[in-house]
């Protein structure tokens, strides 16, 4: 029977084994509490034995990884010192510095610390064997006794398959930013695709380049040991989408169209459409070539600056010489059919050209430009033929 007492703690509780087909093992840390619960001074040397192995009975398949310390408080006092702690082989020895026996007086305790312990892959009951060289007196002989400790090895938990992939904003207007976000494993790799791309990701989250349209993204997990490959798929939808293209083969259902980086657009009324500018009014249209059945407007301009117009007030239409301006313009024909014509005089097309005036008695003749002060420099008129009026009527000519 020992003299001291042995209690052994792990973190985590209970230690889990190692899974063989993982890349990472599973670690721990093994506390081992030596205490003197009797009344008398206790005078130790420690030795541990850890088993080691693959099987169900061992602790650790590789004891070089683990670390050890040792520390002892005085209950009284409260101070702490450092111990000798020396791996040997399989075995852990901790004694005073210099090697000599450890003094356990009554409630005093010590710690073991085995830091970073590899765990077998087999799960069950791990016992480590407790030597205890021990005497009441300071100088008389030790005598050795045994005392098992154990701890349980649990089997390893299988991994948890990647989840709630998801975006932090699920309805977005284009260009905005959004965030993904998953859960999963730490030893997984991890890619999201999107459509024009593939990122390798890490950290459970990720902002992708803020989404024009509709997007569907997918984290592609995968298992570094088995190469196991997990799809998650989420979409974010977009409330103003910009499209590279659009091809409706039945239609386009919409109560408006606008520009993407300008505010006018088209509206769709009961009646056909409006034009609106970037301050919500009526705007322009510009075109190469447009066919109508008809058009209704009170004016018509040309399209440059100074061009002419034509208004249509009730009972015709008038030409002024520029748009905004009372000034009347002319019309320019290659010919005219006209019902009829009402005017005070015609005139040939050339500068130079004779004129005729309309007078109540008939029509006057003139020579070259229309000028008042000449008007009785009369012209002529070149016939081929005159046909007048039977005998009743005459003909008469102005003096030569």
């Amino acid at each position: 029977m020992t003299m001291l007492t042995y209690t052994i703690l792990t973190d985590p509780a209970p230690l889990e084994a190692s899974s063989a087909g993982r890349q990472s093992k599973s670690t721990g840390t093994v506390y081992l509490l030596i205490t003197n619960t009797g009344q008398k001074t206790a005078y130790s040397k420690i030795t541990v034995t850890v088993p080691v192995g693959n099987g169900a009975d061992h602790l650790t398949p590789d004891i070089t990884t683990i670390k050890p310390k040792g520390e002892y408080t005085n209950i009284k006092s409260g101070s702490t010192r450092s111990l000798t702690v020396q791996p040997q082989g399989v075995a852990i020895h901790i004694t005073d510095p210099g090697g000599s026996r450890i003094s356990f007086s009554p409630g005093d305790y010590l710690v073991l610390t085995l830091e970073n312990v590899t765990i077998a892959p087999t799960p069950g009951l791990a016992v480590l064997r407790v030597t205890e060289d021990a005497s009441r007196t300071k100088t008389g002989n030790l005598r050795p006794s045994n005392t098992p400790v154990a701890l349980v090895k649990t089997a390893p938990k299988e991994i948890p398959t990647p989840r709630d992939f998801h975006p932090d904003k699920v309805m977005v207007n284009a260009g905005d930013t959004i965030t993904l976000s998953w859960e999963g494993p730490a030893g997984f790799t991890y890619e999201i695709q999107y459509p024009g791309g593939r990122t390798p990701v890490s950290g459970g989250t990720w902002s992708p380049p803020a989404p024009n349209r509709a997007t569907t993204y997918t984290l592609i997990a995968t298992d570094p040991t088995t190469q196991q490959q997990h799809f998650l798929t989420t979409t974010v939808q977009v409330s103003n989408p910009i499209l590279e293209t659009l091809t409706a083969t039945i239609g386009i259902d919409t109560p408006r169209v606008h520009g993407h980086t300008t505010s006018g657009g088209i509206t769709f009324t009961g009646t056909g459409v409006e034009i609106s500018n970037n301050s919500s009014v009526k705007g322009t249209v510009t075109a190469d070539a447009a066919y109508f059945n008809g058009v209704t407007t009170p004016w018509v301009e040309g399209p440059n600056s100074g061009d002419g117009a034509v208004s249509f007030p009730q009972g015709g239409l008038t030409v002024w010489r520029t748009g905004g301006t009372q000034d009347k313009g002319t019309v320019f024909a290659d010919k005219a059919n006209l019902n009829s014509v009402t005017t005070g005089w015609v005139q040939g097309k050339n500068t130079n050209d004779a004129w005729i005036d309309f007078v109540k008695t008939g029509l006057r003749v003139f020579l070259a430009e229309k000028n008042w002060e000449r008007k009785y420099r009369l012209g002529y008129i070149a016939v081929e033929k005159v046909n007048t009026y039977p005998s009743s009527h005459y003909f008469r000519t102005p003096r030569s």
